[in-house]
């Protein structure tokens, strides 16, 4: 059964449960109430409420129209918000970065066919980096009728579904009934307590309006499952291990920003060094002594040479991402590891592992328990002293590059500021102004972890799951519509910009207060460094098309654009400039790019790539975890 667009008593129910979901807790909104007759578009954004979803990023299409129609009224009555967009891409990575920041899960939604397939790619940000998204895409018809337009021209069923399976998690709602059982499935994805992704719930144009019965009472809520430690031998044995290492090495993946807490009491009653990796800057206090900054092929002097010395390394909620843990070379004197972390994939990534899963903030609190008084730290002094005189070592050698006098560049034909150098005067200004800095991927990414100096885990989202160009700029439109939202900047090379400028656009529409810091050196910096560094050459990872982005940026009503300058003079009176206006502004800041060795940070470990293959994978042979 249909519902029939001329009925009037049934569009008068769906606003008056929109009026009831807007002004009440979802719990209180309909007491008493059992089952109740709507549409499966209705049924499916009651049940997303229930589960906490109160935004949605948008791009409606002949895919969508029943559920837009749904959202129109809920939106107009307060009940969501929706904030429509441009570019599917740019959606997705809103969306990420919304539920990153704000612990709020959102929802996109798209229509049939290319924008699925876009979003889709856009949400390997969000898988790669464990944030929970529901993505809903219409979906072909399930009647069989012939091709609708925009579907795979496949003759199979469901091939949309099997993509988003594929994936991460997917439903196809083919039988509306099945709703609770879809909705079920989907906070066991995105709300996962330790590898969280995004949903993908498939909609067939035919079955968004079609009547169903659903339940409140037994819709499934938010999942909040309590959390997990280990018990028996495995603390014992861990706890072992650690009073008897004098060379450890706690190794803090990105799965350690809900729990810095707990880890600077675990670090510090241990008395260990901490190894970051560059999804976890700020969950260790920058300036703490026991804090080597990030480790990897594109780490720092600190962290590699703890990576390095370590005979025990304590690996907490990391993946064991190649780059960051020198493609499982890293740690060349290891004897023994100790790996906490919820998700059993990743739990025995390494040999000689004592496996400790949960929750990380209690299987620390247990660990520490099980250590007592006696945690092996006297034992560590001098291993660590080492460690700080290569921190020492290497805030001397970064000193030296923020610090860095512009350099004359063959393409800006004047001296210009060296990516280092500007990145950490945006980068101090943005810590100043308790504004969230995006990164971008590229240069500017690998630079910015390494540069950063964050004293808490919120103060940086940077994509480094899944280095998607074109994140950072898109990230801001997140911070629509959210109350008391932090100031943006979003750190972006010009490469990255160009995949996705329609924010310049859609920030304004949204009313967003925020900054573009596009960092311009005419190339894809990372790439050619990497080129230079195993052949010689660089090859087509630049261009010769100068582009005005003041004169782009300005021509969008409602954007301030503003030239970076080239001394940091100049930039520091564009970033006041910039933070001054009241909505999106842009600064177009002229980089360095060359050899001379203040251009960039540099790079310090071992990765499976080009022609260091042969002998990464010679080393890994002869690994000892």
């Amino acid at each position: 059964m249909m519902l029939d667009k001329n009925d009037m008593p049934a569009a008068e129910a769906t606003r008056s449960r929109a009026i009831r979901l807007a002004s009440q807790e979802f719990d209180t909104a309909f007491p008493g109430q059992g089952v109740l007759e709507l549409t499966l578009s209705e049924a499916l954004v009651v049940a997303l409420m229930k589960q906490g979803v109160r935004t949605w990023f948008a791009i409606f299409g002949h895919g969508s129209t029943d559920l837009g129609e749904v959202l129109r009224v809920y939106h107009e009555e307060g009940a969501v918000q929706v904030i429509n967009c441009r570019n599917e891409v740019e959606m997705a990575h809103a969306a990420t970065a919304h539920a990153w920041v704000t612990g709020q899960t959102p929802a996109v939604v798209t229509s049939i066919g290319p924008g699925g397939l876009q979003a889709m790619a856009g949400s390997l940000a969000a898988a790669s980096n464990g944030v929970g998204v529901y993505h809903i895409y219409g979906d072909e018809t399930t009647r069989g009728e012939g091709y609708n337009m925009q579907q795979v021209p496949k003759p199979q069923q469901g091939v949309f579904g099997q993509i988003g399976a594929l994936m991460g998690q997917a439903y196809t709602l083919h039988t509306p009934g099945a709703l609770r059982e879809c909705m079920r499935r989907g906070t066991a994805c995105v709300h996962h307590p330790y590898k969280a992704g995004p949903f993908y719930i498939l909609l067939p144009i035919n079955t968004q309006p079609a009547l169903t019965q659903l339940n409140l009472a037994t819709l499934p809520g938010k999942q909040d499952v309590p959390p997990v430690v280990p018990v028996g031998a495995a603390l014992s044995e861990a706890a072992a291990l650690i009073r008897g290492g004098t060379r450890a090495v706690i190794k803090a993946g990105g799965g350690c920003r809900k729990h810095s807490e707990a880890l600077r009491r675990f670090a510090c009653a241990i008395g260990a060094p901490v190894v970051l990796s560059p999804g976890s800057t700020g969950v260790m206090m920058d300036g703490h002594v026991q804090n080597m900054h990030v480790g990897g092929s594109k780490g720092s002097i600190s962290g590699n040479f703890a990576m390095q010395g370590a005979e025990l390394v304590i690996i907490v909620g990391s993946r064991g991402v190649c780059q960051a843990d020198c493609s499982g070379i890293g740690y060349p004197n290891a004897r023994a590891v100790i790996n906490i972390n919820g998700d059993l994939d990743d739990l025995t990534h390494y040999a000689r592992t004592t496996a400790l899963p949960g929750d990380i903030s209690a299987v620390l609190t247990a660990l520490l328990s099980a250590l007592g008084k006696d945690t092996g730290r006297d034992a560590r002094r001098n291993w660590l002293r080492d460690c700080e005189a290569k921190k020492a070592e290497w805030t001397a050698f970064k000193a030296a590059r923020i610090s860095g006098a512009p350099i004359a560049d063959v393409v800006w034909k004047t001296p210009v500021l060296t990516q280092p150098a500007a990145i950490h005067a945006v980068a101090s200004f943005a810590k100043a102004k308790g504004a969230v800095k995006f990164f971008d991927a590229g240069d500017v990414q690998a630079n910015g972890f390494q540069i950063v100096e964050d004293d808490s885990p919120t103060e940086t989202v940077t994509e480094t799951g899944a280095s998607y160009m074109g994140f950072a700029a898109s990230a801001l439109l997140g911070l629509a519509g959210v109350k008391d939202a932090p100031y943006g900047v979003a750190f972006t090379g010009d490469g990255s910009f160009m995949m996705n400028p329609q924010v310049l656009i859609d920030a304004v529409e949204h009313g967003v207060r925020g900054m573009i810091a596009l960092f311009d050196n005419r190339r894809m910096a990372a790439i050619t460094d990497l080129q230079l560094a195993q052949y010689g050459r660089a090859f087509k990872t630049n261009d010769s098309v100068a582009v005005d982005y003041v004169a782009m940026a300005g021509a969008v009503s409602g954007v301030k654009a503003i030239w970076g300058g080239t001394t940091r003079e100049e930039l520091d009176a564009a970033l006041k400039a910039g933070f001054a206006h009241d909505g999106l502004s842009l600064l177009h800041i002229p980089v360095y790019a060359g050899r001379d060795p203040l251009a960039g940070m540099g790079a310090y470990g071992n990765w499976n790539v080009g022609n260091w293959v042969e002998d990464v994978q010679a080393k890994y042979l002869h690994a000892t975890i």
